[in-house]
């Protein structure tokens, strides 16, 4: 009892030991010393217990231990992926042993280092050895208990070398560790401010899986855009080393050769694979909630749509600012042309008027020259006439007339008319080649009459000058042969082109028009009007048909009449046209023969038979709603006009209903 009582020193502290009786144990003589640490765990309750004699020795605790941690802990062997055949799970349904457990990492589990896990291995396999165990077997008493201890005891070091052997090979490892108990769970909402704590210890948990070691943190609200970044693409761009071993997979180690081993390793990608896309899908989930939900991206998101707002607002409002700069311009553009227009509209009234006012004073100078001259001109003094004081009148400028009226005023007949020859004499000095043409006498007398007579000769002259003449249609075509034949680079071109017309167009007048006529598009509407008049009448016999009995030695000359275009021009209406044929009736001997008494008339009204289908046919061809009918009839019939097809349709209509009434 003493030596019991002298094994229980180490719980002191208890007031009670057996049978509920108080002993005490010693006393100090010296005061005791204050300790910091305090006897607790489950190493300390385990003595505890041992020397108090609830409890057995240390290897069957140690047993127990190891049973207990059996069935406390089931985690899927490696013996289930590493079989010698296809694998499958136990069939017995035993729980699976722990090798983390086994080794003493359980704590640690999948962050054990290699070096930890060796250290721990030699450990255990140095307590748990058989030789080291074989005390153990001395405690039993019967054989076949000692034959089971024995059997426990090999199979719990077999485990452990098991164990080694899986944990340190990084494949098997790796196998094993993707088979470890994980929370795949993924959160999917959260509050803001509970963001951290939600994300953060997912993705630290799915960090884990990464290849690429270390995994950048999640952080906090105060982290810099660059690292929140650098996060999400880390984990855009995961790359998972999770295994998912099945089943029924192949163990690569039982291949017969290397194309059995690919083969099996093909086998066993294609049935893990459903759940690589199933992880990959998961993973991708986590990051892109975390992405929706994360309060920083929040914030960059608005800062950035606050951002392109405002860019769009100013560029907007930029745009208008130059619409607005741009009306103002235009505004004051045409104000000041607005300004222009009516500063040169008044300058042109004011200068009208002015020209008003001396055309008013040079037509009563006029008046006054030709009522001081009516002695002179009706006396014929010195030889001078009416012209002679017109062309005065139309020469002399407004000083110059008001000069010479102021001269003869008052003066008598031959004085008078000695002013007016000196004027008509310096007149002639000025100008010996200048005459004034009959035409411009005209011009300038019909506006005189009407009271509105130019200032003097040079101002008709010019306003007759600006006044172009149009172009026809002989000299466009004209220009056009002469632009073909005189292309550019010929020396004077224009000059030439201008004499090549032979019309009197100045080179300015032809540089205008190819600028303008030539360009215009040519009217279509009167082509065939154009086609008429320049065809040229088919040659018409006028002598009466001639056998062959008549040509006898040499044939006689015939009366042919072949009509020229320029003597016969092409009918526009029905009454020239019947002018014209009343004026070819006339008899007209043909050249080279001085006697043929039969008049064409007769002859033009004769009608051959193709003649006859010809005019059919195109009345056919062109009915009665065809535009200029019987123009285009007088074309496709040979050798006859307009009026002889009308006169040959009235007729054989005539003789069409002769026939119905006598049938």
């Amino acid at each position: 009892m003493a030596q019991k009582l002298s094994s229980v020193r180490l719980i002191t502290y208890s007031k009670e030991l057996e049978g509920g009786k108080p002993l005490y144990v010693s006393s100090n003589c010296l005061p005791f010393k204050v300790s910091k640490f305090e006897p607790a765990g489950h190493a300390f309750h385990a003595v505890a217990l041992k020397l108090s004699g609830y409890t057995e020795d240390d290897s069957d605790s140690d047993t127990q231990s190891l049973s207990s941690d059996k069935e406390r802990s089931y985690v899927p062997s490696f013996d289930s992926y590493s079989g010698k055949s296809k694998k499958k799970t136990g069939a017995d349904g035993k729980q699976q042993q722990d090798h983390y457990a086994l080794l003493g990492l359980a704590h640690l589990r999948y962050l054990a280092t290699e070096e930890q896990i060796r250290k721990s291995y030699r450990e255990v396999a140095l307590k748990y050895h058989p030789d080291k165990q074989a005390s153990l077997l001395l405690a039993v008493e019967t054989e076949a208990a000692r034959e089971a201890k024995k059997d426990e005891i090999e199979n719990h070091f077999k485990a452990v070398q098991e164990a080694y052997e899986a944990l340190i090979d990084p494949q098997k490892r790796r196998i094993y560790d993707s088979t470890d108990e994980f929370d795949d769970e993924v959160p999917t909402d959260c509050a803001p401010q509970d963001f951290y704590k939600v994300f953060g210890p997912a993705f630290m948990r799915n960090s884990r899986w990464s290849v690429n070691q270390p995994a950048p943190p999640l952080g906090d609200d105060n982290s810099p855009f660059e690292e929140v970044d650098k996060f999400y693409d880390f984990w855009y761009a995961f790359k998972s080393w999770r295994e998912f071993p099945h089943a029924d997979e192949f163990d690569v180690e039982q291949a017969e050769s290397r194309d059995h081993k690919r083969w099996m390793e093909r086998q066993n990608a294609k049935l893990s694979e459903k759940a690589r896309k199933e992880e990959y899908v998961r993973v991708r989930s986590l990051v892109d909630n975390a992405y929706k939900k994360d309060p920083r991206i929040v914030r960059r998101k608005e800062f950035e749509r606050a951002e392109k707002q405002r860019k769009k607002q100013a560029k907007f409002l930029a745009k208008k600012l130059q619409e607005e700069e741009a009306a103002r311009a235009a505004e004051e553009e045409k104000r000041r042309k607005e300004e222009e227009d009516k500063r040169a509209a008044e300058a042109a009234q004011t200068l009208k008027k002015a020209k008003e006012k001396e055309k008013k004073l040079l037509r009563k100078e006029r008046t006054r020259l030709r009522t001081l001259t009516a002695a002179v001109v009706a006396q014929r003094t010195f030889e001078i006439s009416g012209d002679d004081i017109e062309s005065l009148c139309m020469s002399l400028d407004m000083e110059r007339l008001k000069s010479l009226c102021d001269k003869i005023d008052g003066k008598v007949t031959e004085e008078q008319a000695k002013h007016l020859k000196e004027s008509l004499g310096r007149q002639d000095n000025s100008e010996p080649e200048k005459k004034v043409e009959p035409k411009m006498k005209v011009e300038d007398k019909i506006p005189k009459q009407n009271g509105s007579v130019e200032s003097n000769g040079n101002t008709s002259f010019v306003m007759h000058e600006k006044k172009e003449k149009p172009w026809g249609k002989e000299e466009i075509d004209l220009l056009r042969k002469a632009m073909v034949k005189y292309p550019k680079g010929t020396s004077r071109r224009w000059e030439v082109v201008s004499e090549y017309l032979g019309t009197g167009r100045s080179v300015e007048e032809i540089l205008k028009a190819t600028k303008t006529v030539l360009l215009q598009k040519p009217d279509s509407s009167k082509a065939f009007d154009s086609f008429l008049e320049k065809r040229k009448p088919a040659a018409s016999i006028a002598s009466p048909l001639s056998t062959r009995d008549e040509v006898q030695g040499v044939p006689p000359v015939s009366n042919v009449k072949v009509h020229d275009a320029a003597a016969t021009p092409t009918p526009v209406s029905d009454s020239s046209t019947e002018q014209s044929n009343s004026s070819s009736n006339e008899p007209r001997p043909a050249a080279g023969t001085s006697s043929d008494p039969n008049p064409s008339g007769s002859d033009q009204d004769t009608w051959s038979s193709v003649q006859e289908r010809a005019l059919v046919q195109a009345l056919k061809t062109f009915p009665k709603e065809t535009p200029q009918r019987w123009e285009r009839v007088a074309t496709a019939v040979p050798g006859k006009t307009m009026n002889q097809c009308k006169k040959k349709f009235a007729s054989l209509k005539e003789t069409f209903r002769n026939k119905k009434v006598a049938g």
